[in-house]
Formats: structure tokens, C-alpha cells, sequence
């Protein structure tokens, strides 16, 4: 039996570079606790990684860019899901 995904018959192993894309959820959080927790997040990821944070809170399309500009990190992307929430791409930047 073979894991999927798989290329070339061998089984692809998910943990190879566990910080590359990384997904925090904070729908339902409100300012400033998303950025916060992103934060945290980000503080255990090595530089160059990836994030993608989902969040609702109207006060995030602030707050985000923001936080990027402060603490270093590159804001890759931001958009809106069919829900309507927040998505933002946050690549972490170097100590």
C-alpha cells in the first residue's frame, strides 16, 4: 500500500521542512490576540518560513501589515476567502 501523495513510488514525507508553510486559524479572535498569536508562531519557525494566517477581525487588515513592518517579517500576500475572512501570507524574516 502506498502513502499519497507520492511521486515517482516513493512516499512523500510531510516533515521533510515542517516550517516551509505553516496555518493558524484565528477566526472569532478580536484585536490584538490573532497578531499575537501569530507571533508566537512565527517566534518557533525558522527564517524564511512561511505562514498563512486566517483571521475575521475587521481591525486585521491593519493590524497585520503592521506587525510585518515591525518585527521584520515580509507580508507575502493578502485576500479575502469566499467567507470573507482575512487571509494573510507572512514570511518570517531573519533574527
Amino acid at each position: 500500500m502506498r502513502s499519497w501523495p507520492y511521486a515517482a513510488g516513493k512516499a512523500h514525507d510531510v516533515t521533510e521542512e515542517p516550517d516551509m508553510e505553516s496555518e493558524m486559524d484565528a477566526r472569532g479572535l478580536k484585536c490584538p490576540l490573532p497578531v499575537l498569536k501569530a507571533h508566537k508562531r512565527l517566534q518557533g519557525m525558522r527564517p524564511g518560513s512561511r505562514l498563512r494566517l486566517i483571521a475575521d477581525d475587521p481591525a486585521a487588515i491593519v493590524d497585520a501589515p503592521h506587525y510585518c513592518a515591525e518585527q521584520g517579517h515580509k507580508l507575502i500576500d493578502t485576500r479575502r476567502n469566499f467567507e470573507g475572512a482575512l487571509i494573510f501570507v507572512i514570511e518570517r524574516g531573519g533574527d
